[in-house]
């Protein structure tokens, strides 16, 4: 049955305004960390399962196909049942996965408990996002943003850190154990804290886009992940790819035709967006990679443990933290595109930084770099997540958040893929001809390559207008405020 739209008074007051980004905030860690944690346990859990590791790929395979199936559902699902009982059920389904896991027997059960595991994660996020989008004004959503997101900037890197700890001094399982308490005190708080809020109008299930958009995004990522890991042939690879791209050209054909698209491509002409987008996807790329690289780069070039390499890149947190105090002030002084297209830079110069660093470099360097990384980072990531939504129309949230957050993870497991790849290649290449042992080349070359990926975003921010995002910054007076942004093509 149709339902209306509640009161303004059921909106979040502002006294509970920093209580639900990080209600949204411990989701969004869970879903995030998920997706990395295991990269620093895939050894262990091969002598358990008596496998080799290169099979235990599978179990991170199967999270991110489960993201990129059941992402795109969960706008419709927060519209039709209202967004904190999606809320619960999905921390609930998540939790669900993460128990199966901890007492898998063996691995393709464990892959199962994975794919249960991304159901869960994949409503948690977006539909989180949409609750503080609907619920919070413009003119304060800059500073909700950075505490919801921050998670989004720290969880590729704090992944591996915590998978090397708990690996090493408890059990792999331990990593699934950690997300009980976590999401029990999430439902109990979302019950608290969390407004129910349906769409003034259901539409219907788009049933056949989620095939589509499923089979597509999930054959897609499934060739890209495997081929990086050379666990199958070209010719394999391919194929896949070629499933893919055909499922989201069909998915692009049916939702011209569609009242309600699952990934509404409409959405595309609002230019504010559409650079978040694209110029995210750039940074979200080696963002990943450096997640994935730089615990495994620490290890081998320096020797270090797992658990002191995490200890290092745990830096980068405390970098986020920092620059906390200043991303309200800093965006409302010069502006969405001028801090964003600068800021931008910073990744690239940082991944071209450390493909320069060996072995006999002070450890002190790479501290310095991730504090300064790890601000750069929130700061940026911040800024995407919040202009996205600076011209959206109330009316579109949902499909806009269902669709930027296919997009964010798309794009994240896409750079540790793509980042895998190559570190297979260049450990070919660059590998000692005797022994087989990687040399500093062998990262190098990863890291030069997601740099030179990540240099376009700084030229897609440079487009946009000097006033976007004015009215969320309040960096041009209200007076002057541009109307919204939207492409006339």
């Amino acid at each position: 049955m149709p339902t209306t739209q509640p009161p303004p008074s059921c909106a979040i007051p502002p006294s509970r305004r920093r209580i639900v980004a990080m209600i949204v905030a411990s989701m969004l860690f869970m879903e995030q960390m998920d997706g990395t944690v295991l990269t620093t346990a895939l050894p262990t859990m091969a002598r358990t399962f008596g496998v080799d590791v290169a099979q235990t790929a599978v179990a991170l395979t199967s999270y991110m196909l489960s993201l990129a199936i059941f992402i795109p559902a969960s706008g419709p699902m927060a519209d039709r049942f209202g967004g904190r009982r999606v809320l619960q059920c999905a921390i609930a389904v998540f939790m669900a996965g993460s128990l199966l896991c901890s007492v898998a027997p063996g691995l393709w059960p464990l892959a199962a408990a994975r794919m249960l595991q991304g159901m869960g994660g994949a409503m948690m996020v977006p539909v989180g996002r949409l609750v503080i989008l609907q619920n919070v004004p413009k003119s304060a959503l800059i500073g909700v943003m950075f505490w919801m997101m921050l998670p989004a900037t720290l969880g590729p890197m704090i992944g591996p850190v915590v998978g090397g700890v708990l690996t090493t001094y408890l059990s792999w399982r331990w990593i699934f154990y950690i997300n009980m308490p976590v999401g029990l005190a999430a439902i109990v708080l979302t019950r608290i804290f969390i407004p129910q809020i349906r769409a003034p109008e259901i539409v219907p299930f788009d049933v056949r886009g989620i095939m589509l958009s499923g089979v597509g995004l999930a054959a897609l990522m499934l060739g890209v992940e495997l081929s990086s890991h050379g666990q199958i042939s070209l010719m394999a690879m391919l194929g896949l790819c070629a499933v893919g791209i055909a499922g989201l050209a069909a998915y692009a054909r049916h939702a011209r035709h569609t009242a309600h698209p699952v990934l509404d491509l409409s959405l595309w002409r609002v230019t504010t967006f559409r650079v978040s987008v694209c110029a995210g996807l750039f940074s979200r790329l080696a963002t990943g990679a450096v997640g994935f690289l730089l615990p495994s780069f620490l290890q081998l070039e320096f020797g270090l443990s797992a658990a002191y390499s995490g200890a290092l890149t745990f830096v980068a947190p405390v970098g986020a933290l920092l620059v906390r105090v200043l991303a309200v002030r800093v965006y409302r002084r010069w502006g969405f595109r001028n801090i964003l297209a600068l800021n931008a830079g910073v990744l690239p110069a940082a991944c071209f930084f450390l493909a320069m660093v060996g072995a006999d470099w002070p450890l002190w360097i790479l501290v310095v770099m991730m504090l300064l990384l790890g601000m750069s980072q929130a700061l940026q990531f911040t800024g995407y997540n919040t202009i996205a939504y600076a011209d959206m129309p109330t009316g579109r949230m949902s499909a806009a958040t269902s669709f930027y957050s296919t997009a964010q993870q798309m794009s994240l497991s896409l750079g540790i893929c793509v980042s895998a790849g190559v570190l297979s290649l260049s450990r070919m290449a660059f590998s000692a001809p005797t022994t087989g042992e990687a040399t500093a080349g062998t990262f190098s070359a990863a890291f030069v390559t997601m740099g030179v990926l990540a240099v376009p975003a700084s030229m897609l921010l440079a487009r946009l207008s000097p006033r976007a995002g004015a009215e969320i910054s309040g960096h041009v007076r209200e007076g002057n405020a541009a109307p919204p942004n939207y492409n006339k093509n």
